[in-house]
């Protein structure tokens, strides 16, 4: 049995208006709704504000002459002001949340041909958000106008749910743009791949300025770029992309190099320079380790960003610049600021979307997928596929997610280790000979990081300890500690730790908090992450 039909809709004060006779020669939405001989209204909601009741009253009788099933409701609506949008949605929402809506008895239309503009957004947006639970109802007037014409109803579902083809196309959309951030490659690291999925959202939401931190060789600049080409591809930026490494910018030339120069304003300026601030116009400006910029470049940089204007050198009047920024850095720069080497008020500025990227020693498990991906790269650029034998794959894993793998240079460590393996491989296949004599140019790789590295190795447990606790650790005790310290001490949090000293044993586990077990392991001995002096 089909289920009674319950309209909600607003008075339409010039739509519906009409008093004499002549009311009936014109179209009237609300009116035409019990106008139509195969669908009966069973009840009416008519909402209206208070000036209007005689109105109301006469479209009300309208109704039930013409449809005497129909019980029409009139529901005063108390507005000072029918287009103040917080007023109107407020006093409806209230209404409805009010209202025994039974959509197990009931079916619900919402009528948003009538109203003003701010009333059929507000009825539409309580529908959308099934505070109202039904379908919209538009109505429209025939082609001829005609006494007793009722015109057209058309029934409008917002309920997406059922439009799954829809669904499937922007979830569809929202995995193909994380999979260009990332390149293609399948990451598996949770806490990466949530924070692609957040850069993903705030790249093409926002024009705001986006800080990236981590270690050289982690892929700050090539994921700016990939920032750049996702909203490039959406039509959301027409400049280009200017990068500069912010260390390489020494003296009076990087206030020139990042701003422009006039002709004659210092020695050597033989003509104006634009500036790369002024190139990437309309565009996005990478400025890759940024902490590394003198405090005057500071002080004009933070005055480009907030105003989108700033003074060339030597220059006496401002030039405009609108652009988005992307900062990268290596360098923690709270302390920076804390120490007075980097602005605060800068900072400020560029702190609104800050991701820290982990290094590659800190997420192994992303390692298998990036060496096939680098596999397949090498594969298109030389035209010749090249694959590992399984023991030689294996022992190759076994050493890259081993806390012994430094990856020092990060991704880029990564990348040259498989083209060495590549193009060293005959026959298309990597042998356990070569991944051997990989490893080992790996080991010596990363020792020539110096003295200062070998030092930083160094474990003292006696300062750590005391020397009574110290003494009493037998020597297993005191190899495996000292081990556990120094993987500590290379890390950058103590879950990416505890990820490196559990890889073998968390993947036995139904339940992995590897930083709890660190934890407990430290407490044991005395110790707590924040002594480790890191």
């Amino acid at each position: 049995m089909k289920k009674p039909i319950v309209v909600v809709g607003f008075l339409g004060t010039q739509l519906d208006a009409g008093q004499g006779a002549g009311r009936w020669n014109k179209w009237r939405p609300t009116v035409s709704l019990a106008q139509h001989e195969d669908m009966v209204v069973s009840r009416m909601e008519l909402l209206y504000t208070l000036r209007h009741k005689a109105l109301a009253e006469v479209v009300k009788a309208d109704i039930v002459s013409l449809s005497p099933e129909t019980v029409v409701n009139l529901v005063p609506m108390d507005l000072a002001d029918p287009w103040d949008f917080g007023e109107v949605y407020t006093r409806l929402y209230d209404w409805a949340r009010a209202y025994p809506f039974d959509t197990e008895r009931e079916q619900y239309w919402t009528h948003i041909t009538t109203g003003t503009h701010v009333a059929q957004i507000c009825m539409f947006l309580l529908s959308e958000s099934r505070v109202v639970p039904g379908v919209l109802a538009q109505t429209s007037p025939p082609r001829r106008q005609v006494e007793g014409e009722a015109g057209k109803c058309t029934l409008i579902d917002l309920d997406l749910s059922r439009y799954d083809v829809i669904a499937r196309r922007f979830d569809a959309e929202q995995r193909d743009a994380v999979a260009f951030l990332k390149s293609g490659i399948a990451t598996r690291n949770a806490r990466f791949n949530a924070l692609i999925d957040e850069i993903e959202r705030v790249a093409v939401r926002s024009r705001a300025p986006i800080l990236l931190v981590g270690p050289t060789g982690a892929g700050k600049s090539f994921l700016a770029r990939r920032m750049f080409e996702l909203k490039q591809s959406r039509h959301q930026i027409s400049g280009p992309f200017v990068e500069v490494n912010c260390a390489t910018l020494r003296g009076d030339g990087a206030a020139s190099t990042l701003f422009g120069h006039k002709k004659g304003s210092f020695t050597g300026a033989a003509s104006d320079r634009p500036g790369l601030l002024r190139t990437a116009n309309q565009g996005a400006l990478f400025l890759d380790e940024i902490g590394e910029l003198g405090p005057d470049e500071q002080a004009m940089l933070l005055k480009a960003i907030e105003e989108k204007r700033f003074f060339p050198v030597g220059a006496d009047k401002e030039v405009e610049s609108d652009f988005q920024l992307i900062a990268g850095t290596n360098r923690d720069l709270r302390k920076d600021v804390a120490e007075g080497r980097f602005r605060e008020d800068l900072f400020a500025r560029i702190n609104l979307w800050t991701y820290d990227l982990p290094g590659l020693a800190q997420r192994p498990e992303d390692i298998e997928p990036s060496i096939d991906h680098l596999l397949a790269l090498h594969a298109t650029e030389s035209h010749r596929v090249v694959r590992f034998n399984a023991e030689a794959r294996a022992a190759y894993l076994r050493f890259a997610q081993s806390g012994e793998a430094l990856w020092s240079g990060n991704f880029r460590d990564l990348s040259a280790s498989v083209t060495r393996l590549a193009t060293l491989a005959d026959g298309g296949r990597i042998p356990v000979a070569l991944v051997e004599a990989e490893i080992a140019r790996l080991r010596w790789l990363w020792k020539r990081e110096g003295p200062a590295a070998a030092r930083s190795g160094d474990i003292d447990l006696d300062a750590l300890l005391g020397d009574e606790r110290s003494a009493a650790l037998d020597l297993f005790d005191r190899l495996q500690l000292e081990a556990v310290v120094r993987v500590c001490r290379q890390s950058r949090s103590l879950s990416d730790a505890g990820r490196q000293l559990f890889q073998a044993s968390r993947e036995q586990r139904s339940v992995v908090n590897d930083a709890d077990r660190l934890r407990k392991y430290l407490v044991k001995h005395g110790l707590d992450w924040g002594q480790l002096g890191r």
